[in-house]
């Protein structure tokens, strides 16, 4: 059976799909015309998005939205209100000031931190089911679902490749990698996913992880940083203080069979004491979890020892 990928740049990074197909051509260009339109759904960068309309009506008025997006704002809802959860979906205003990852990153004053911190309540993110419509209570607000898009996008598009017979494949968004079974000729059992030494260069790997019908996501501190001043910021901020997240952690990496899952997760937990990440993931059904410590300590929950 012929295999065949495709590579694209949205969503500002590289996305690659490889399916395994009689026909994989019109399979994999409706799949990229997919992703262009969830980018253009769920995107906080795009004045045009379906999201930015929710964002610019902010204090003025609901937004009546398509469904996959109000259900992951309901998601992203309901884990951002979450006991000690570092994830916030709030969290736009404090992004957008530091811009870590842009051209035009800088490092904002404590007061304006503190100023754009009471516009990231989660809880004022207003949701009303029978008519699928949001509303931001609060001029300035702003939604970001960039800690969970990916993975709900990558859910929707094995979705899609299962519904078109595809039974092997790999998609690849940038690091948020979900796996079909292998491909036949490589004659494996699963796919060996390589997990960054967050101290070293792209594709020096620590450790690998393997995966069948299931899903490796990554957050790591490395990623993306700002230097000012002799000091390096990276771009995983606290919904707490509004600064980079101080913790003995360099990456978390969550096994799933949904790629969402792992989203929320490596989010919801990233923050925390690496020896706290690791007892709860031991109380999670089905996620499955690794964190390299900045010293290169490798710790894992228990479904991953075996």
């Amino acid at each position: 059976m012929p295999e065949k990928m495709k590579t694209v740049h949205l969503m500002g990074t590289v996305i690659d799909v490889r399916i395994e197909h009689e026909q994989p051509t019109p399979i994999l260009e409706e799949a990229v015309a997919r992703l262009k339109k969830y980018e253009k759904r769920f995107s906080a960068n795009d004045p045009d998005s379906e999201l930015m309309a929710v964002n610019q009506s902010a204090g003025i008025r609901s937004v009546v939205v398509h469904p996959e997006l109000y259900e992951l704002i309901q998601i992203g809802k309901m884990h951002s209100c979450a006991p000690e959860s570092y994830l916030n979906i709030a969290i736009g205003p404090l992004v957008q000031t530091w811009r870590i990852g842009f051209h035009d990153a800088k490092v904002p004053s404590k007061e304006v931190i503190d100023g754009l911190l009471k516009k990231t309540s989660p809880q004022n993110i207003i949701l009303k089911n029978e008519e699928r419509s949001v509303y931001l209570t609060e001029k300035g607000m702003r939604i970001d679902l960039g800690a969970l898009a990916k993975g709900y996008i990558a859910d929707r598009i094995i979705q899609y490749l299962k519904s078109e017979g595809v039974t092997s494949g790999l998609i690849n968004l940038g690091g948020n990698i979900v796996g079909l079974n292998p491909f036949q000729q490589s004659g494996k059992e699963y796919w060996n996913i390589g997990i960054q030494n967050p101290s070293a260069s792209r594709n020096q790997y620590l450790t690998t992880v393997k995966i069948n019908n299931q899903s490796v996501v990554t957050s790591g501190i490395y990623e993306r940083s700002l230097v000012k001043k002799g000091q390096t910021y990276h771009h995983i901020l606290s919904p707490q203080t509004g600064y980079p997240i101080e913790t003995d952690v360099a990456s978390l990496t969550i096994r799933s069979e949904r790629s969402v899952d792992g989203e929320i997760w490596t989010t919801r937990l990233y923050g925390k004491p690496s020896d706290e990440i690791v007892n709860e993931l031991n109380q999670l059904e089905g996620i499955e979890g690794l964190v390299i410590t900045k010293d290169e300590k490798l710790m894992y929950s228990k479904g991953f020892k075996s």
